[in-house]
């Protein structure tokens, strides 16, 4: 509401943060018609199966009881099974039933026809929770597309157990200042080259090898900066020498993990070793922040604090509220990602960008891993990720399964 003699130059607004079926169920019970959230009076009545939520066999007839898109619970009716034009939404019913009766103990499990003919309680209360996770991780990647700037596609699955979306993650392609901290993007000179490959460019002003062969895969050792052609650069995107700049350009998976490591991240394609894969961005905050923030996430057992010490320790990435695909990739102590530090626009070496690239060939559906304590020189180190020597902190037992495991993240 404007105050009393101001002029009104816009509409005021804040983000409503009720999703789009709740308010269509909010139209619907009320008879009331919402252009913006695709109410109107020709479809206010519209009927369009969400999930099914429980299933009974009456007189050897099948019904299915249906939770309605866009409508209350209140309005759920039980409906014959041949009335229902949904095979993917009864296949997963029956594929849900299938995963609880089986993980229920031997001699225990749970048929079909117990109880009249209808799902024991505790069956319905699961296919129902499973519905509504599988509607929450489609919410939630489709957000993550619309978000991201990169070429390569984000899926969520979680065929594990019954966790969503986190609630207090925010999805960004580059790094946050914290408040304080200035990030010149920049850059005050480029190259004039013709062909980036045979001229002197970048890397060469820079002291440096140029970072890429001709396959676009890495061909300097770890602890080598990779300096890529800039914004002034006369060079154009097809220049050999831009390629973390690009982005991901392979379609990855956020997946639920079975061996209690929560979310993981796994390649769906084939990708050749030395190759870019994902830049790990997130907070860029002062190493005493930094510090403190380690203290309270090693009591939850997490780790997101990357430390930017390429030529100092001024500043920490910390992913753990704003980060992009990265943020879910798991620790290993034998890894198939390699870290490098990466200069574009902003050549301040206190704020390198960090590139996760390829040790190997990964083969599509194999989980992506870094090591936590491997640094941009490729050294293993105790205060790469999430620990300072400023303070002893509680150590995370590290669950990678590697011949080679070290025991603890840090």
């Amino acid at each position: 509401m404007a105050a009393a003699g101001a002029e009104v130059r816009g509409a005021w607004c804040v983000p409503c943060l009720v999703s789009l079926d709740t308010l269509q169920e909010l139209c619907r019970k009320e008879k009331l018609t919402c252009k913006s959230i695709g109410i109107t009076k020709r479809n206010l009545n519209n009927y369009e199966v969400e999930y099914l939520c429980d299933y009974k066999v009456v007189k050897d007839m099948e019904y299915y009881l249906v939770k309605w898109k866009g409508w209350p619970d209140s309005t759920n009716t039980w409906e014959p099974l041949q009335n229902l034009k949904c095979p993917l939404l009864l296949q997963q019913f029956c594929n849900d039933k299938h995963n609880y009766l089986s993980q229920v103990k031997k001699g225990k499990a749970i048929t079909l026809k117990e109880n009249h003919g209808a799902l024991k309680p505790a069956i319905a209360e699961y296919i129902v929770k499973k519905a509504k996770q599988r509607i929450a991780l489609q919410r939630w990647q489709d957000e993550l597309n619309r978000r991201k700037n990169h070429k390569g596609m984000i899926f969520v699955e979680n065929t594990v157990d019954l966790e969503g979306p986190p609630s207090d993650f925010y999805y960004i392609n580059e790094y946050k200042p914290a408040p304080g901290i200035s990030l010149v993007n920049e850059a005050t000179f480029g190259c004039s080259c013709t062909d980036c490959f045979y001229e002197k460019c970048c890397p060469a002003e820079a002291g440096v090898l140029l970072a890429y062969n001709k396959n676009q895969q890495i061909k300097i050792p770890p602890g080598t900066p990779i300096y890529e052609c800039n914004s002034r650069c006369q060079c154009g995107p097809d220049c050999p020498n831009r390629i973390v700049q690009k982005g991901t350009q392979y379609s990855l998976c956020i997946f639920r993990t079975s061996n209690d490591c929560g979310w993981g991240v796994k390649t769906l394609v084939k990708i050749k070793r030395m190759s870019f894969v994902m830049e790990y961005v997130g907070e860029v905050i002062t190493s005493e922040e930094a510090e403190r923030r380690g203290q309270l996430y090693d009591n939850k057992g997490i780790t997101y604090l990357f430390d930017l010490d390429y030529e100092s320790d001024e500043f920490t990435v910390d992913a753990a509220r704003y980060g992009n695909v990265s943020h879910f990739v798991n620790h290993s102590c034998d890894p198939n990602l390699q870290v490098f530090n990466v200069f574009i626009d902003n050549l301040d070496t206190r704020l390198p960008r960090i590139a996760l690239f390829s040790t190997r060939t990964i083969n599509a559906g194999e989980e992506l891993t870094f090591d936590y304590q491997m640094k941009g020189s490729g050294d293993v180190s105790s205060d790469s990720i999430d620990h300072s020597p400023a303070k002893k902190r509680a150590r995370t037992v590290c669950k990678c399964g590697a011949v080679t495991c070290r025991g603890y993240l840090n």
